[in-house]
């Protein structure tokens, strides 16, 4: 427990009243305390930043924005992954043509915290309009400053400084409503693999096999590139050559015939 000074300077309700008394004494008052909290409507603001993977260069990123920019992230801690198809990836991990997806989202909640605190005793001792002394639960005095102009709540009546009187039983209030803002981010990022490249048409070959070309056969004694062949063709004929033979009897008799004529002169 603080000391008490905090919390008795700003005031105590005093029984239903508004007393404010102010303590000016140690610690050893026996105050209860309470808080409750109140909150509003929660308001989230969602951002959504998308990139893809330009090149990763030991612990350095570079990104091109959806926007077309490019921006340089530079030592990128080990710690943090990227949720890609459900694997948890590291910076190394990272391919160019990765598409990256940051997702921030900031909740913020309105919300009043209420404290009361109590204390209550008997009143030993009264100095209007300053201050009194009261008899805790637990036997011990406390000192406690009155607000000016404060009035009291007692048995139903409501009492100045000067009204209150010794052995009185008290309740001091103190009632604090702190409004608060409570403000929480949360981010995450996913990834995706590049997409693999297009399928050739259904009509169109994956592979086509080529021959391989059969080498030579490799003999000692190779054919004759141009052989004759050892008979004609069947579209020959034999005419040529009896008109040949023909040709050579009619030179021979005209031969005998031209030796004759000299040999008969």
């Amino acid at each position: 427990m603080k000391s008490s000074n905090s919390w008795l300077e700003k005031g105590l309700v005093l029984a239903v009243g508004t007393l404010c008394i102010v303590s000016a004494a140690s610690t050893r008052a026996q105050v209860q305390t309470q808080t409750t909290t109140t909150k509003g409507e929660v308001a989230k603001q969602v951002t959504v930043d998308r990139a893809e993977v330009v090149l990763v260069e030991g612990n350095d990123l570079v990104l091109k924005m959806e926007d077309g920019s490019i921006r340089h992230i530079p030592n990128v801690p080990e710690r943090d992954k990227i949720d890609v198809d459900g694997k948890q990836l590291g910076i190394h991990d990272l391919k160019p043509g990765m598409k990256l997806q940051h997702t921030l989202t900031i909740t913020t909640t309105p919300q009043v915290v209420t404290t009361v605190q109590t204390v209550s005793g008997t009143i030993f001792h009264v100095t209007p309009p300053n201050s009194l002394i009261l008899i805790l639960e637990d036997g011990t005095t406390q000192t406690f400053k009155i607000p000016k102009d404060q009035k009291f709540n007692v048995n139903g009546q409501m009492l100045g400084a000067f009204a209150l009187r010794k052995g009185m039983k008290l309740t001091a209030t103190k009632i604090v409503e702190s409004p608060e803002t409570v403000v929480t981010s949360h981010k995450k990022v996913t990834g995706t693999l590049p997409p693999p490249p297009p399928a050739p048409p259904a009509d169109v070959p994956i592979l086509v096999a080529m021959e391989t070309p059969t080498p030579a056969p490799t003999t000692s004694a190779e054919a004759p590139s141009a052989a004759a062949p050892a008979k004609l063709p069947k579209t020959g004929s034999d005419l040529p050559l009896v008109g040949l033979l023909g040709l050579l009897c009619i030179s021979a008799s005209l031969g005998v015939k031209f030796l004759r004529t000299i040999v008969g002169r």
